[in-house]
């Protein structure tokens, strides 16, 4: 079934009329409640699945949407801004989680855990959230590899960890389909020869033009190149280790 862009008209009445409620109800609370110094308020686990599909009123596109934007709004807190090293990135990680699951073709909470919170200046919680889009990505890598190819570029240039960035490589090379641009099947190449691995470079490439993969005349000519380039790039290896 095709997936139709919602307008704030198409949003069911009495979802409307309950976001208004609370906000009144908000906003009342705030003013007459004496003010207190402020207290952080840390993310605490989702509810199930089943119960957030409840509470969306049987529009779960929505209700994800709300969901979204209230996690992106819970660092600024009382006219306080978190930094996400505040954050529990295993609580923030189920809540992305649940959100794609009430929309699964929702493209924002992998951005968000791609460019936002794979930001933080940690590196467990980066690496969390990377690998949060990867195992994301098998569920639907045609729709998904974007994602991945940007957490293979963070693993390279932010962590520097060639090993992990290959591995997400590799994924969406093993997952590849005519949906994908040839610079995305491409990556693995790019950080083998990085790595040093040439023997490795040279039998993908080689694979690939046995299987036809390698069809344009530029992309024919440029792998040439390239294979012509690591020959010559071993025979001075092999001079220097003589």
């Amino acid at each position: 079934m095709n997936r139709k862009q919602r307008s704030l008209t198409a949003v069911p009445k009495k979802i409307i009329v309950t976001l208004v409620l609370i906000l009144t109800l908000q906003i009342t609370w705030n003013h007459y409640l004496p003010s207190f110094p402020a207290k952080i308020e840390h993310l605490t686990t989702p509810p199930q699945l089943e119960l957030l599909q409840i509470l969306s009123l049987g529009d779960n596109i929505v209700g994800s949407k709300l969901l979204m934007l209230w996690l992106q709004a819970f660092d600024s807190q009382s006219g306080q801004f978190l930094s996400y090293r505040q954050f529990d990135y295993d609580t923030l990680r189920i809540w992305l989680k649940r959100i794609l699951q009430l929309d699964p073709k929702s493209q924002y909470p992998l951005l968000a855990a791609s460019h936002f919170y794979s930001m933080v200046n940690d590196t467990t919680k980066k690496k969390q959230m990377l690998n949060f889009v990867y195992k994301q990505f098998f569920i639907d890598p045609d729709n998904r590899w974007q994602w991945l190819a940007h957490a293979s570029l963070i693993a390279k240039h932010r962590l520097k960890d060639l090993p992990l960035a290959l591995k997400y490589a590799q994924a969406i090379a093993a997952h590849s389909s005519e949906n994908m641009p040839f610079w995305a099947k491409e990556m693995q190449i790019f950080i083998l020869e990085d790595m040093g691995e040439l023997e490795q470079v040279r039998l993908i490439v080689g694979g690939m033009f046995a299987n036809g993969q390698i069809t344009e005349l530029n992309e024919i000519k440029y792998f040439n190149e390239k294979l012509e380039n690591l020959e010559n790039l071993e025979k001075q290896l092999g001079r220097v280790i003589k």
